[in-house]
């Protein structure tokens, strides 16, 4: 199946890149505010809602403040790792793709996102199955919840710098984004002042070393704050 996910990014990031101006470092006090604020237009369980539904009429504030704010709500755990999550890895290795496969391939992965549910990669799993079982709506649905939270992060930075770093809430993200824009990893992580995640590429056509990460987030979330 992996081979087929190289293509997704194109999909993912022209959604994103769309609605996308220039990227800004998230504002984490004023979103804690909002989504907590049953008063306000960007309550948490309001976005959620509408995260469940597909609503591409989101914009990219309203997404920013799904994404980023769900680490202030209680269920966030950036290192849970979901109990289905190796029975899902050992199903993957399979790279069976017949119907009985893809029906599971749907239903594990609805209990890994019940611990994540802005994991791109199994977004694009779910896309591919319900592809397979010509069950279009429904790998429509997908493919703009990806799009919600690839566009988030896209618009918190550009990876150049660490003032300019991709704001991300779960390290799973940082590969994910790599993916997306062409790149591929090239092996080697610093993790600098707890701030922030530098990941370096492999070679390429931009002479691009690497990509800064702000994970603040996972830190001050594990601290309690």
């Amino acid at each position: 199946m992996n081979h087929f996910f190289s293509f997704l990014f194109l999909l993912f990031s022209a959604g994103a890149f769309c609605q996308t101006e220039e990227p800004v470092s998230p504002d984490y006090k004023l979103i804690e505010k909002n989504t907590g604020d049953k008063r306000s237009p960007y309550y948490f369980t309001t976005l959620m809602s509408r995260y469940n539904k597909a609503d591409s009429t989101m914009t990219t504030n309203e997404r920013r403040h799904l994404y980023y704010g769900y680490s202030f709500q209680k269920q966030y755990s950036p290192y849970k790792v979901s109990d289905a999550q190796e029975e899902f890895t050992e199903l993957l290795r399979t790279q069976q793709t017949d119907k009985k496969t893809m029906e599971k391939l749907i239903k594990l992965s609805d209990k890994v996102l019940k611990d994540f549910p802005f994991s791109i990669r199994i977004k694009e799993y779910r896309i591919y199955a319900f592809k397979q079982l010509n069950r279009l709506k429904e790998a429509n649905a997908e493919e703009i919840q990806a799009a919600m939270v690839i566009d988030a992060i896209l618009s918190s930075g550009d990876g150049s710098t660490q003032e300019k770093s991709f704001h991300v809430i779960n390290t799973s993200n940082e590969y994910e984004i790599i993916d997306i824009l062409g790149f591929r990893f090239g092996g080697e992580q610093e993790l600098i002042e707890a701030k922030y995640d530098y990941l370096n590429l492999d070679e390429n056509s931009y002479n691009l070393k690497g990509f800064y990460f702000n994970v603040s987030r996972l830190f001050e979330s594990f601290h309690g704050k």
